[in-house]
């Protein structure tokens, strides 16, 4: 009886044990998914957009630029509304509570950011526009150490000025007299504040509301953005007049308002959940490699030798960042996953809500 009783008394004190020891399994695969979706992701959203700046500079002569970002989202809003409609009146208590940050980052990240790239077309050329929006993953950066989220190592910054150096490398086709050469606009301008608009969006989406699902938040900013769009096409509907809908026109819309904002946006925002908005910013200066890619295989451009070393500079720049990056995620994530919370269960369903 000595006996029955002495493992009767360990046997409860095993089983916690057990049972507590068990969620660090599912964390840990968690966090190994995330470590390879994110860049996946990131990377799938900057292959979409490298058609994006092509068909913008395609558009400009026909449509607006206020016209082509209006319809733009007004497609991505209809396309999203089937899959996300449900989810976001499910969660509208949730939108009202948070209404002043989602409308911030559909002002930057809808309104302003594309509607800036169309108008900075108009009146600069394709290299100044690749040549600032080199800028972007820069800006993504310092937006997320000046709001505190992100933190920048000697190994991500020398990551970050080597990718820099091989776009700048590559648009200039590695010349020193095409840089010397360019001249600047008012569209270069604009392109400068569209770069900063969307680093400004990218660090929102790290700190949109816990609980929010991924869908809700992308439908919500896609509504209130084209709301906010309304005013300006208006305006220019009647100082510019509309446009004649062709095939191709209406293709380029359907690509730039299906492709480039409803997918890239849910995979971008995606990525920036799971491995942050500096590590998923680093992925887009793959964007001039991908633009060479395509157009040596759609176009038959030629692709020179400099051209493939201005790529693995790059390449190699990514990949220096995004270490540096992923080794600090895990840590991170584990504090977010075993911080106190009022329920237990919250953490990990925020994490994966899409």
């Amino acid at each position: 009886m000595a006996l029955d009783t002495k493992a009767a008394e360990t046997e409860p004190v095993s089983a916690p044990s057990k049972r507590a020891a068990a969620p660090s399994g599912p964390r840990s695969a968690k966090r190994s998914l995330a470590v390879w979706l994110g860049p996946i992701l990131a990377t799938a959203a900057t292959l979409i957009w490298s058609g994006n700046f092509v068909i913008a500079r395609a558009l400009h002569e026909t449509v607006p630029p206020v016209q082509t970002a209006f319809w733009r989202w007004t497609i991505a809003m209809l396309a999203v509304a089937p899959l996300a409609a449900a989810q976001t009146w499910r969660q509208r208590a949730l939108i009202r509570k948070h209404l002043g940050f989602l409308t911030l980052a559909a002002l930057l990240g809808v309104t302003l950011f594309n509607s800036l790239i169309y108008q900075a077309g108009r009146s600069t050329s394709a290299t100044n526009l690749a040549l600032i929006a080199a800028t972007s993953p820069a800006m993504i950066v310092a937006f997320g150490v000046l709001t505190g989220g992100e933190r920048v190592s000697r190994r991500r910054a020398a990551g970050l000025v080597i990718a820099l150096l091989g776009v700048i490398a590559l648009v200039s086709k590695a010349s020193l007299s095409v840089l010397l050469g360019l001249e600047f606009s008012t569209g270069d301008l604009w392109m400068l504040v569209a770069t900063a608009t969307f680093a400004g969006y990218s660090a929102m989406v790290r700190r949109k509301p816990a609980g929010l699902t991924g869908l809700a938040f992308l439908f919500t900013t896609f509504v209130l953005g084209t709301l906010m769009l309304v005013p300006a096409y208006a305006v220019s509907l009647s100082v510019q007049g509309g446009f004649t809908p062709t095939g191709g026109t209406l293709g380029a819309l359907f690509y730039i308002g299906v492709c480039s904002s409803a997918v890239a946006y849910f995979t971008w925002n995606k990525a920036i959940d799971l491995i942050g908005a500096t590590r998923a910013g680093f992925i887009y200066y793959l964007q001039p490699v991908f633009v060479a890619v395509v157009s040596y295989f759609a176009l038959g451009e030629p692709t020179t030798p400099i051209q493939v070393a201005c790529m693995g500079l790059i390449i190699v720049g990514i990949a220096l960042g995004s270490g540096a990056t992923a080794k600090r995620a895990e840590p991170a994530a584990q504090t977010e996953q075993t911080a106190p919370t009022p329920h237990a269960a919250q953490p990990q369903s925020s994490s994966t809500a899409a």
